[in-house]
């Protein structure tokens, strides 16, 4: 619990140094790998750590990050247009946008944790994570469900938010993720020693 506090104030401050829009997504890759290494048993020291990684991935993970709040927003900013208007095709459209957003918000539960994991192409990252999302639905519900229970406590409890409520949504979903990822990679692993044809694998090398 200590070592998810630290991690939820590190990441509040160091999203804070970005200015929030430059911030989150090295913030959130810096976590992510830490939370890798500690699902491991690496003990390396937390701050210093952090520090480290987030400055060391700070360019791409802006390159990550930025594009996911730029979708997010712009879902963000049609739900609000569409849902507002009264005529039937408006509300559909809102629906649309609504399934649209829990899928982006899925892909992005996924994206940081996969980059953590994998050596790929920045690009691929962001084709990788909601195709994986799309393929491994059970595994996405299971993540947006514990996004909503963090933004739920949070709302009801705000005090949460600078001490656990970030750093456990951080923890837990890598650790999810970590799972996920690994049961891919045996099936996948399972699928190539067959002979069988995969054409989208996660297996470029793990970090």
């Amino acid at each position: 619990m200590a070592w998810i506090a630290c991690l939820n104030m590190l990441w509040l401050a160091f999203t804070l140094l970005g200015g929030v829009v430059f911030g989150v997504g090295p913030a959130t890759a810096a976590a992510h790998v830490l939370v890798r290494r500690r699902i491991r048993g690496d003990g390396a020291k937390l701050v210093r750590s952090f520090v480290r990684e987030y400055f060391g991935h700070f360019a791409k993970g802006n390159a990550l990050g930025v594009p996911v709040l730029l979708v997010l927003a712009v879902l963000a900013l049609n739900w609000n247009y569409f849902s507002a208007a009264p005529d039937l095709g408006s509300q559909f459209a809102a629906i649309g946008i609504l399934l649209a957003a829990l899928i982006a918000v899925g892909a992005a539960c996924h994206l940081f944790p996969m980059y953590a994991r994998y050596e790929l192409p920045l690009p691929k990252y962001l084709v990788m994570s909601p195709r994986f999302a799309l393929r491994h639905l059970a595994g996405t519900a299971v993540l947006l469900l514990v996004t909503a229970a963090a933004i739920f406590a949070c709302g009801v409890v705000p005090g949460l938010i600078p001490f656990f409520g970030i750093g456990a949504w951080l923890y837990l979903t890598g650790w999810l993720c970590d799972r996920f990822f690994t049961a891919n990679d045996e099936e996948m692993a399972g699928k190539l020693a067959e002979g069988a044809g995969v054409a989208d694998t996660l297996l470029p090398g793990s970090q």
